[in-house]
């Protein structure tokens, strides 16, 4: 049998902490940004308009630390498994895109509707991708799971809703609430939601994995 070629060769994968890290880190850094600018002057201060209040500076400070932070993170994932999953990716153009947007035109309704849009493609492009027979979530999760079919279809639904679910609700909580609780939502209340949310699909992915065994049973 010939060696397997590098086509062939498993995928590098993250270990579990360090992708929370990733994950996590930038959304850390864009609370801690919006709450201490004075922290990141170094860093930021160079990029900032001259003359702009106190709250302008917290925004755009917030903004410019979260863009940095979400190319650092794809970068060290790059480096580690020389592969990029497409959820950060995809995240990563959105907040490089209307990141910019909020730092040039000063506005921070840009970096809220972020979310929205983002939660929106999610969402079309996991049941857009199911009413036409294409099950993106085993792409999305990167193999971390085995489900069989009917289990993947049943939870691209549920996530696919979730993610509609979760634009809506930043459309209302970004009017409703001031920008320091909205960015509080923004760095622990989706988080808390998704995890929460995750972890209740727990039974279906039981009733649906794919054990190991399964796959020996014939040989």
């Amino acid at each position: 049998m010939s060696p397997p070629t590098s086509a062939e060769q498993p995928r590098k994968k993250l270990d579990p902490t360090l992708k929370l890290v990733l994950e996590i880190g930038p959304l850390v850094l864009f609370f801690l940004a919006n709450s201490r600018p004075a922290l990141f002057h170094g860093l930021v201060g160079p990029l900032l308009p001259a003359a702009i209040t106190p709250e302008k500076t917290a925004i755009l400070t917030a903004t410019a630390v979260l863009m940095i932070a979400v190319l650092a993170a794809l970068l060290v994932s790059w480096l580690l498994t020389r592969h990029l999953p497409i959820m950060p990716v995809v995240t990563a153009i959105a907040v490089m895109v209307f990141g910019a947007l909020t730092f040039v035109l000063q506005d921070k309704s840009f970096i809220q509707i972020k979310l929205t849009v983002i939660d929106c493609l999610f969402g079309a492009a996991l049941l857009g991708g199911l009413a036409f027979g294409k099950l993106l979530l085993p792409v999305v999760f990167d193999s971390v799971m085995h489900l069989d079919e009917a289990g993947w279809r049943k939870l691209t639904i549920r996530w696919g809703l979730f993610f509609f679910a979760l634009a809506g609700l930043n459309e209302i909580l970004r009017h409703a609430l001031s920008w320091d609780n909205w960015v509080k939502f923004k760095a622990f209340g989706v988080l808390l939601l998704t995890v929460i949310f995750a972890l209740s699909q727990t039974p279906l992915i039981l009733k649906h994995e794919i054990k190991p065994e399964a796959d020996t049973e014939h040989f």
